[in-house]
């Protein structure tokens, strides 16, 4: 029908679209040289993640989308492949959301302690403990943690074990989830509190008049001050304060799209195996096809505000005289 093929066509564009647009992010750090530096390596580790979602994960889930009833007649080897990097990637993709959120609380709330080398230390290992815990959780159904593959029926999906599905959802999803609830109400905790700090200051006028003599063997100096008030006004937002509201901005947008993607998926994936609830096979689609845009939306929301890339993807393109 043309409803169909709208739809898949719609697909495969955000497929591409998501795998260019992660990829041109990865060229762009790897060309300029000062993304060489946190938290420019939070960001290239999502877009890593996001481009093998869009490069393994989304093509093989089209051709599932088209075969009848969504079977699955391309063998067991490659459903344990696809079944693993679907889980690998899209778990390293939420918990690199997350390491950013981190970050940006971070840099937000303790910029003084926080430092370059702290931030880099850091980053680096949220980005090792990512990868190793996404490896794990997608690994586990291989080493003999529930079935993936059903010849009989032609079904290719993540192991419905009842112990794995609480186990991975719960790493792969709810445990990220309370993360990054967590981080913007501290974040958004932070942003009233320095909102109502923003008051006038000011020095109370002394009763008497004031007078500072400079004690020495040489004739003495006197000042005198009578009736003196002084008053600092902050006219304004400092630069500072604009800087760690746009990042407050971006980690709020950046969260919201990633539960709005990710949240039905796994609210059915957790639910559908414990109470053994027959999901209608369209919606198990949708919601996973939700899922996998967040990988299209993630290199959209930290560039967008980020002047530094738009420059960058420009110089990529067109030659400077």
């Amino acid at each position: 029908s043309i409803f169909t093929i709208l739809v898949l066509t719609l697909l495969v564009l955000l497929t591409l679209a998501t795998f260019l647009w992660n990829l041109l992010v990865l060229a762009t750090i790897l060309r300029v040289k000062a993304f060489h530096r946190v938290p420019h390596n939070l960001v290239a580790s999502t877009a890593v993640s996001d481009v093998l979602v869009a490069a393994l994960v989304m093509p093989l889930s089209l051709v599932k989308e088209l075969s009848a009833e969504r079977r699955w007649r391309l063998g067991r080897e490659l459903c344990l492949v696809w079944v693993c990097f679907d889980v690998l990637c899209c778990t390293a993709s939420i918990w690199n959301v997350t390491a950013i959120a981190l970050d940006r609380y971070w840099s937000i709330t303790r910029h003084l302690e926080y430092t370059l080398l702290t931030r880099r230390r850091i980053s680096n290992v949220m980005i090792a403990l990512t990868w190793v815990l996404s490896a794990a959780i997608s690994l586990a159904p291989l080493l003999g943690w529930g079935e993936t593959y059903s010849p009989e029926q032609e079904r290719c999906q993540v192991s419905q074990e009842p112990s794995y599905t609480i186990i991975s959802t719960g790493g792969a999803f709810y445990l990220p989830l309370c993360v990054v609830l967590f981080v913007y109400w501290k974040i958004y905790k932070a942003a009233k509190f320095r909102m109502w700090g923003r008051r006038t200051k000011v020095v109370v006028p002394l009763p008497k008049a004031a007078q500072v003599r400079e004690a020495s063997h040489e004739p003495q100096m006197v000042f005198t001050a009578r009736h003196a008030a002084i008053t600092f006004q902050t006219d304004g937002e400092t630069w500072r304060e604009q800087k760690e509201k746009k990042a407050a901005l971006m980690v709020g947008i950046l969260i919201g799209v990633f539960v709005l993607c990710w949240i039905p998926f796994f609210i059915t994936e957790l639910i559908s195996p414990l109470c053994s609830c027959n999901i209608p096979p369209i919606w198990k689609s949708i919601f996973l096809w939700l899922g996998y845009s967040n990988s299209f939306f993630n290199p959209l929301i930290y560039t967008a505000f980020n002047k530094n890339y738009n420059n960058a993807f420009k110089n990529l393109f067109v030659k400077q005289r």
